[in-house]
């Protein structure tokens, strides 16, 4: 099941550099210039709200100089723009693999290249060191030929071949995309085919000459989210505006989206899943030949949906009692014509253990399963003896993550990419027929990490919870309270925050002697929907007692006193380090908030925010609205409290949270005369990842930033 995230997992979003602000190092600043530094008072709130208004883009320019003047004219900014730039266009990153028409597909980043190629090849070439690559399309050669910022999105390709797809692009990285029909077999866009102008929107191919699709169809298909209501059936040859209605839901849903299933048979199941908020669904067989809709008699509340043997593959984020007892969590085999048949049981997590990725495969299912944050995968295979399911058990390194990158109905086997803080990623093929597993690919590691070691602890809540965390460190490090630490967390959506190799905060952190901390605060996904159900809307500040709990942990095991202890989150992420900045300032030396919501007195109206009610509350119902207002960081930055210097980054191009959130927080700090950094860039969209000049510089501020707070106890970054 695809779900539209407002978040996204990784810890460092690539923020593009634009016109806004320079990307190489500028002259020395003046004595005069420091973070508190001022040429002249924010605009008001209307003003800032007004995303690209002149008055907002001048604010935002003079801002992003500021910082950047002070910050590039660090000696050590451009040894760090290197060194982020050489990791990202490292020839050695792994070519990701997905899975289309029995081939291997693949979006490609390098330095001749920085917004991509979009290439395939097959299995055996692409187990090779050096596969034989067919380029479908090359990115950039696109851009400069339409004179557009185009950014490669995704692509819809007819099952089973993929003999035509639709290509997604965005204009600088939004959510809205352009779709437009490509022939893989020519290389070329189809004349006359199919064209889904600019909108936020969904699509399916139902055949050949038929697509359902999801967008914006004028006025009233919309809801308050910012989401399509509407699903249209678009037939080759006619006009947008002529597609017939299949289903529409209701203003208040977050969306409504058509969906295409197919199992290892060919079997093709169309679905049109209409989200009611952000966790809680229906969904509806759509047959094309009679025409007819019918809702199947599932859950409101599931993590998963794939198709196989005919059933539904579900993940229940609920207890389900039909047919018996089915408890949260696990995954269960549903047939989708059979309403309130009892389900099959496939998988039930024990005691500490969830469910991440989990994908259908011609032979069975693969699925993550975490036991405290340590991975396994387990491969299910119909039972040839008796009825039910065969589980496959395969154990990875501790201290680890797997990710299933790809898996496909028409094939047996899925790839796993598993990596760790300081394991460089490995590529796996996992094989549900024969049980077999064997490595495809290794990234050579891309900074030193000799003498670095990762271990897990164990942190105390304010209500008793023991709350896990990840430390990678020296192995010679002194626990003498002044070791450099940065600490991150998420918190929410059920995501969990796993171990992953980021090559960036390897280079500019701790080869230099830095300390990197991950919590698993509650919010997220890492102990199933129990832990994420505690973390939602006023059991939200277990969340951030959990994460105030890990400072004070790593003080107490005389890690990090407060002077040399940093904190990072980016969206949700950010929302969290904005909560910890107001509700504890005394904890903390430095605090990056990035692309962040911080009005929760407002996020409901707010570009995308209406749907994210459902996981931070609406400020309708009295009881949320209370506990809105009292963490909601805009509305408690307060006169007369020493805050730290915090280095705040958005996008004007995020579509998704947007740049206001930021913007007034910022406006509100001048106003209180509080310094601060500021970097709006605008391009990037929520995930900002564009390309790796942009994402370097962004880096690269933030890791002088860092150094000059922690590591130098420079006393004008000082609070």
């Amino acid at each position: 099941m695809r779900r539209i995230l407002p978040v996204m997992t990784a810890l460092f979003c690539a923020l593009p550099t634009a016109s806004l602000a320079s990307s190489g190092p500028s002259s020395s600043p003046s004595s005069q210039d420091t973070p508190s530094s001022r040429a002249g008072a924010a605009p008001p709130r209307e003003a800032l709200e007004q995303v690209d208004g002149a008055r907002a883009l001048a604010w935002v320019r003079q801002e992003n100089k500021r910082s950047a003047d002070l910050l590039t004219a660090d000696p050590r900014y451009e040894r760090l723009y290197r060194d982020v730039l050489a990791v990202e266009q490292s020839p050695g990153r792994l070519p990701l693999p997905d899975q289309m028409g029995g081939r291997i597909w693949n979006l490609w980043q390098d330095a001749p290249h920085p917004k991509g190629l979009w290439r395939v090849t097959d299995r055996n070439s692409f187990a090779t060191p050096h596969p034989a690559w067919q380029v479908m399309l090359d990115i950039d050669a696109l851009a400069r030929k339409e004179k557009k910022d185009w950014v490669f999105q995704q692509a819809e390709c007819l099952p089973p071949e993929a003999s035509r797809c639709l290509v997604g692009l965005s204009v600088s990285g939004e959510d809205a995309v352009t779709y437009r029909e490509f022939d893989p077999a020519s290389k070329t866009f189809v004349d006359d085919g199919f064209i889904l102008p600019r909108s936020k929107q969904r699509v399916v191919w139902v055949d050949r000459d038929t697509l359902l699709v999801a967008r914006d169809w004028g006025a009233g298909s919309m809801t308050q989210s910012g989401y399509p209501l509407s699903v249209r059936l678009v037939r080759r040859g006619t006009r947008l505006e002529d597609a017939k209605e299949i289903y529409r839901g209701q203003k208040g849903d977050m969306i409504v989206a058509p969906e295409m299933l197919r199992d290892e048979t060919g079997r093709q199941l169309v679905l049109i899943q209409r989200n009611l908020d952000f966790f809680r669904s229906e969904y509806r067989v759509y047959d094309p030949a009679a025409g007819t809709l019918r809702q199947i008699a599932l859950p409101e509340k599931i993590g998963y949906l794939g198709f196989y043997a005919g059933k539904l593959i579900v993940r229940l984020d609920q207890d389900w009692n039909v047919g018996g007892h089915f408890s949260r969590g696990s995954i269960v085999a549903v047939d989708p014509a059979a309403s309130g048949a009892a389900p099959a049981l496939v998988f039930k997590p024990e005691a500490g253990e969830t469910t991440t990725d989990i994908g259908v495969t011609s032979k069975g299912i693969i699925a993550v399963v975490y036991r405290d944050v340590h991975p396994s995968v387990r491969l299910y295979t119909p039972s040839v003896k008796e009825s039910g399911w065969q589980e496959k058990y395969y154990v990875l390194p501790r201290m680890s993550s797997a990710t299933l990158q790809s898996s496909s109905a028409s094939v047996s086997y899925a790839y796993l990419k598993v990596e760790g803080y300081i394991i460089p990623p490995e590529l796996w093929s996992f094989d549900t027929d024969t049980g077999k597993s064997r490595k495809v690919k290794t990234t050579p590691a891309l900074f030193d990490a000799r003498g670095l070691t990762t271990e897990q602890f164990w942190a105390t809540s304010s209500d008793g919870v023991r709350i896990p965390y990840f430390v990678t460190h020296r192995r010679d490090w002194k626990k003498n309270d002044r070791n450099p630490t940065l600490f991150t967390a998420y918190g929410g959506f059920d995501l969990s925050y796993l171990p992953t190799y980021y090559a960036d905060i390897g280079k500019t952190w701790l080869e230099r002697g830095g300390v990197y901390v991950v919590g698993n605060i509650r919010g997220g996904g890492e102990f199933g929907p129990a832990w994420h159900e505690a973390g939602m809307k006023s059991g939200r500040q277990h969340a951030y007692d959990d994460f105030a709990a890990i400072a004070r942990d790593l003080a107490a095991r005389h890690i990090a006193d407060r002077d040399h202890l940093g904190i990072r989150g980016r969206s949700n992420g950010g929302l969290l380090m904005g909560v910890e900045f107001t509700q504890h300032p005394e904890l903390w030396r430095a605090v990056i908030i990035g692309v962040p919501l911080l009005d929760m007195e407002n996020f409901e109206t707010m570009a995308a925010g209406a749907s994210w009610a459902a996981e931070y509350g609406h400020m309708a119902i009295p009881a949320e609205r209370a506990f809105l207002r009292r963490i909601s960081p805009l509305q408690n930055l307060k006169e007369g409290v020493s805050y730290p210097v915090p280095f705040i980054f958005t996008s004007t191009r995020d579509d998704r949270v947007g740049p206001v959130h930021a913007r007034l927080f910022a406006a509100r700090l001048e106003a209180l005369g509080k310094p601060f950094f500021y970097y709006e860039d605008t391009e990037g969209g929520h995930a900002g990842t564009v390309n790796a000049r942009e994402i370097a510089y962004e880096r690269a501020l933030e890791a002088v930033y860092l150094s000059r707070s922690l590591m130098d106890q420079d006393p004008s970054f000082r609070h």
